[in-house]
């Protein structure tokens, strides 16, 4: 009986104590919110070209875990984006999501007559390789939209 209680305390202790650590691997809603005021405040004091280098660097101060910022114009043209430098330059204003949700024009469209929000949508984790539900915070400031999302 022993043996039973000890087995099963070390369970429970090993099950607590890797969802402890798989949170502190990502970001939070609180995180991201905050980290998109950094970067609309870097962009207001740097300016935009220093900002995006920034935003766009690996090793740079816009990167955390599975949180880093991605910038849009109003017409979708990403103009930084710190996760897949591919995508600098190019509209992505008719990406899809897995269950052909169009959230990247509801992300515009959204910052464009609230200012900012969340945009739910399914994505594939770059960490896990599987689809997971994320959701984008983001906000409009002047002719962009700056963002960045978390996993759920």
């Amino acid at each position: 009986m022993r043996s039973i209680i000890k087995f099963l305390t070390l369970s429970l202790f090993s099950i607590f104590v890797s969802q402890s650590v798989m949170a502190a691997e990502h970001g939070t809603a609180q995180e991201a919110e905050a980290m998109v005021k950094k970067a609309i405040s870097y962009i207001k004091t740097k300016g935009s070209e220093a900002a995006y280098t920034e935003f766009n660097s690996a090793t740079g101060s816009f990167i955390d875990r599975d949180l880093y910022i991605f910038v849009l114009d109003l017409s979708g043209k990403t103009l930084a984006h710190g996760a897949n430098a591919k995508l600098i330059g190019k509209n992505i204003s008719t990406l899809r999501d897995v269950d052909n949700k169009a959230f990247i024009e509801e992300l515009l469209a959204n910052a464009k007559s609230k200012g900012k929000g969340w945009i739910d949508y399914k994505w594939p984790n770059p960490t896990t390789k599987a689809i997971e539900l994320k959701s984008t915070y983001f906000e409009k400031s002047g002719d962009v939209v700056i963002g960045c999302g978390i996993y759920k």
